[in-house]
C-alpha cells in the first residue's frame, strides 16, 4: 500500500474549498441583502413621499374647502337678511350642505390611481 500524499491533497482541497465556498455563500448572502434592498427599501421610500404628498394636499385642500363653505354659509346669512328668516333659518345650512356633498362627490368620481408604480419613466 502506497503511503503517497493523496490523502492529505484531497484533505488540503477539502479544507481549501470550504473557504472557497465560504466565500461564494458570504457573496451570496450580500447579493441577496442588496437585492432585498433594492427591491423593499425604493418602493417604500417612493410610497412615503406618495403619502407625505398625498396628505399635505389632502390637508390643504380640506382646509381651503372648510374656509369656502364656510364663505359660502356666511353669505348666505349675511347678504340675504330677510330671505332665510323664520321656518327657512335652516335653508343656508341646507344649501352649504348640498355643496359640501357636491364638492365630495366630484372629488370621489376623479380618484383612479391604481397603483403606486409609473408606467413610463420620467424624462
Amino acid at each position: 500500500m502506497p503511503t503517497d500524499s493523496t490523502p492529505s491533497k484531497s484533505r488540503g482541497n477539502v479544507d481549501s474549498k470550504p473557504s472557497g465556498d465560504a466565500n461564494s455563500v458570504g457573496e451570496l448572502v450580500d447579493l441577496v441583502k442588496t437585492y432585498a434592498r433594492q427591491e423593499t427599501l425604493g418602493p417604500l421610500k417612493g410610497a412615503g413621499r406618495w403619502l407625505a404628498f398625498g396628505a399635505a394636499g389632502a390637508l390643504a385642500l380640506g382646509f381651503g374647502l372648510s374656509l369656502l363653505l364656510l364663505g359660502l354659509l356666511r353669505l348666505l346669512q349675511n347678504e340675504a337678511p330677510g330671505t332665510f328668516d323664520g321656518n327657512w333659518s335652516w335653508a343656508p345650512y341646507a344649501i352649504t350642505l348640498l355643496a359640501c356633498v357636491v364638492i365630495m362627490a366630484f372629488a370621489l368620481l376623479h380618484v383612479r390611481k391604481d397603483s403606486l408604480q409609473r408606467k413610463e419613466p420620467r424624462r
